[in-house]
């Protein structure tokens, strides 16, 4: 399966990353000389995406200044300036820009990785391949701690031997992140409420029916959500010579 639709989550404030979220969007904060939001539509054009919508909020402006500039996809702005969605509010309003009946990947603005192998698929188009809806609600890229840089230290998830995840508790077996990537239908979304909420309800219902599984990811991954978290970030980046 080749998604060629994506809805990519850059609505938040950035608080944690200030004072620098203060004058800029956390999505362009740079990294190796490189906005965060650029590794992340990099990953989804190198996959076959050839529309992104993209939900804006803080500093709009300056992020459709930017997304004006992308040449290689069709962007289509959800702005939220009113109104600040959260994660599933900002994605059932997103994803009604995008094709209701085709899969969409969905991914956050300010996650990403580098050191993908040249000679094996992409991290998306794996996560595309995997992604059965007749038996899940949701695929997600997941990485184990060792090859984070800038997180918490938390474990979200424990993957089965056949990719199917449930929340992770103390001492459960192969603990995983959530590494800000999912393939979905947008039809998942159509009964979600008009407000802001969190996505973890969906992804607790999905568990709850058997219907969320994972994909490891291959290479580094890297969260920013703090200004002293950008030199060790921008490091694993040099090492790797930046995205594929």
């Amino acid at each position: 399966m080749i998604i060629k639709q994506a809805m990519v989550l850059a609505a938040g404030l950035g608080t944690r990353l200030r004072p620098i979220t203060e004058t800029m969007p956390k999505p362009l904060v740079q990294i190796g000389g490189k906005p965060m939001i650029d590794y992340v539509l990099d990953a989804l054009v190198g996959a076959g995406v050839e529309t992104v919508a993209v939900n804006v909020h803080h500093h709009a402006d300056q992020m459709e200044a930017h997304l004006a500039n992308e040449t290689r996809a069709r962007i289509r702005i959800s702005d939220e300036r009113a109104r600040l969605m959260d994660s599933g509010g900002g994605l059932v309003k997103g994803l009604k820009l995008l094709d209701p009946d085709q899969p969409a990947l969905v991914m956050n603005a300010d996650l990403f990785w580098v050191g993908e192998r040249d000679d094996e698929p992409s991290n998306l188009v794996r996560l595309a391949q995997q992604f059965d809806p007749s038996r899940m609600d949701m695929a997600m890229l997941c990485v184990e701690q060792e090859r984070t840089t800038g997180h918490n230290g938390k474990n979200d998830f424990s993957m089965a031997d056949d990719g199917r995840l449930t929340r992770y508790v103390s001492g459960a077996p192969n603990p995983v992140v959530y590494a800000g990537a999912l393939a979905l239908m947008p039809r998942l979304f159509e009964d979600g409420p008009d407000g802001p909420f969190n996505l973890n309800i969906y992804f607790d219902r999905a568990i709850a029916a058997g219907r969320l599984f994972g994909t490891d990811l291959h290479g580094q991954w890297l969260t920013v959500g703090t200004p002293d978290a950008i030199a060790p970030a921008e490091a694993v980046v040099a090492r790797y010579g930046g995205s594929r």
